[in-house]
């Protein structure tokens, strides 16, 4: 094997605002919430699905805006008219052969919404 999967990395102007927009998304919470740590607020900020389920996720801060298309995305199953409401951008709506909807979170870093899985 020559490579393992850690962890997901995200780059943000306001990492901290970025974080906070993740965790109501996704239902994560800041890692440190759960350890009892604390970092300074310049430092990158890692979030946690609180029952373990999901990878563990870092908002890294860094000076430049967003530029172009990312090479790399989160695919998240979800409401998309939720996640409008919650900050997010509609890009692409899904249609013909696209099953899902390309999304854009407040910074404009895309990921894409699937419907949710039905449990029975």
């Amino acid at each position: 094997m020559t490579a393992r999967f850690k962890d997901l990395a995200l780059d943000a102007n306001d990492h901290q605002a970025l974080a906070d927009w993740w965790c109501r998304a996704l239902g994560y919470v800041r890692r440190d919430s759960l350890t009892g740590g604390t970092r300074p607020d310049d430092w990158p900020v890692p979030i946690v699905d609180p029952v373990g389920k999901g990878p563990l996720i870092w908002l890294n801060p860094v000076p430049e805006p967003k530029a172009v298309k990312n090479r790399m995305h989160l695919d998240v199953f979800g409401d998309p008219a939720e996640l409008v409401a919650m900050g997010a951008t509609l890009v692409r709506e899904r249609g013909g052969d696209t099953e899902w909807e390309v999304m854009a979170d407040p910074e404009g870093n895309e990921f894409c919404v699937f419907t949710p899985e039905v449990t029975v």
